[in-house]
C-alpha cells in the first residue's frame, strides 16, 4: 500500500513538471529607454498586443534614454540578456554597426518616412522633428543666435546619454557647420541644465524651471489630446528642424532569433504603429491605415527639414561633441 502511494505521488509530480514544461513560454527581452516602458508610454500596450499573437512572454527592460542604450549593449557586449534593442536612432546607427553586436533582419515594409530606408539591420518605428517647446502665446526666438542673445532659459539633455541630446549637437551642427562652437558658447548662459535624457527635461519644465525645453514638435500633441489642454507649443526656427528616426534591431548573440524578427516585423504592423502617435507622441514609420489621430495635423509642420545620413551623423558627432563640451565648461 505504501510503495502503490509512493508510485502515485512520484507520477504526479512527473505529470505536474511535464504539465509546467509544456505551457512554458519563451522569453523574448527587449533593452528600450524609460519612457518607452513607463505606464504612459507604448510599452504596457506593446506587450498586451505582442504577446496576444507571438504565445511569449515580451519584457521590455527600461534603460535610461537612448544613447545609454548604446552604451549599455557594448559594455554587456555577446553576454547581453536582450534579444533586441529598441531606441536606437539614424545619429547612432553607424556607430551601432561597428560594434558588430546586431544581425539582419528579416522585416519588408512600405515606410512612409520622409526619407529613404533600406537598412538590412536596423528598422525604423517612429519619426519626428526636434523642436523646443514652449508656453503657447508667448514671444520667443526664431533661430539659435537670437535664442543665444535673448534671456531665455532652456533645459536640454546630455548628447553622451540621450538621443534627442544627440540631436540637437547635430542640429546645430547641421544649420550653422564651423561656426556650431561659436553658438554654443553664446547659447551656453541660457542653458538652466543638462538632464541624462528627456524625462527628466520634460518634467522640469512641465514644473517652471525654464521657458523652453528641447523636445520635438509632435509634443504638444500630448497636451493637446491626452489633457485637452492646448497651451503647449514649439517654436518654429529659421534655420530648419534636425529630423529623427528611432530604430530597432536584433542583437547577433539571441537565442531566440526567430522570435526576434517576429517582434521586428509585427512592430511595423498596424497593431503597433497605431499604438505609436498617442503614447510615444511620434510620426509611425509606417502610417496607420486609419491614419493619424486628430490634432496632430494641428501640429508645426518645418519648412526646412535638416537631416544627416547615419554615416554623416557619425562623422559630425565626433567633431560637435568636443565643441560642445568646451562651450559648456567655460
Amino acid at each position: 500500500m505504501e510503495d502503490d502511494l509512493k508510485h502515485l505521488l512520484i507520477a504526479a509530480g512527473l505529470l505536474t513538471a511535464t504539465s509546467a514544461m509544456a505551457v512554458e513560454k519563451p522569453q523574448l527581452t527587449v533593452y528600450t529607454y524609460d519612457s518607452f516602458v513607463s505606464d504612459w508610454g507604448p510599452g504596457p500596450k506593446v506587450e498586451e498586443a505582442f504577446e496576444a499573437v507571438c504565445e511569449c512572454d515580451l519584457k521590455l527592460v527600461g534603460v535610461e534614454d537612448g544613447a545609454a542604450l548604446l552604451s549599455r549593449i557594448r559594455l554587456e557586449g555577446k553576454n547581453s540578456d536582450a534579444d533586441v534593442v529598441l531606441g536606437l536612432d539614424t545619429n547612432l546607427v553607424e556607430t551601432a554597426k561597428k560594434t558588430g553586436l546586431f544581425a539582419p533582419h528579416t522585416v519588408e515594409a512600405q515606410y512612409t518616412l520622409p526619407v529613404e530606408w533600406a537598412d538590412e539591420t536596423f528598422v525604423p518605428y517612429d519619426w519626428g522633428y526636434f523642436a523646443f517647446v514652449h508656453k503657447a502665446g508667448e514671444t520667443v526666438p526664431t533661430n539659435f543666435r537670437e535664442l543665444a542673445k535673448s534671456d531665455a532659459k532652456i533645459l536640454i539633455q546630455d548628447p553622451r546619454s540621450s538621443t534627442p541630446g544627440l540631436g540637437l549637437l547635430l542640429w546645430v551642427k547641421a544649420a550653422y557647420g564651423d561656426e556650431a562652437a561659436d553658438v554654443w558658447a553664446d547659447l551656453s548662459d541660457n542653458i538652466v541644465t543638462v538632464t541624462k535624457g528627456w524625462s527628466e527635461a520634460y518634467g522640469l519644465f512641465l514644473d517652471g524651471e525654464a521657458e523652453m525645453v528641447l523636445s520635438y514638435t509632435t509634443s504638444p500633441a500630448y497636451h493637446l489630446i491626452a489633457e485637452e489642454d492646448n497651451s503647449k507649443t514649439t517654436a518654429a526656427f529659421e534655420e530648419g528642424h534636425y529630423m529623427q528616426v528611432e530604430v530597432a534591431a536584433k542583437l547577433a548573440g539571441t537565442d531566440q532569433p526567430e522570435l526576434a524578427d517576429k517582434f521586428l516585423s509585427f512592430m511595423v504592423s498596424d497593431a503597433f504603429q497605431t499604438i505609436i502617435p498617442t503614447t510615444n507622441w511620434m510620426y509611425p514609420a509606417v502610417t496607420p491605415k486609419g491614419g493619424l489621430p486628430a490634432g496632430f495635423d494641428t501640429l508645426q509642420v518645418p519648412e526646412k527639414a535638416l537631416f544627416f545620413k547615419p554615416e554623416e551623423a557619425a562623422a559630425a558627432r565626433r567633431e560637435a561633441l568636443p565643441e560642445w563640451l568646451e562651450a559648456l565648461s567655460q
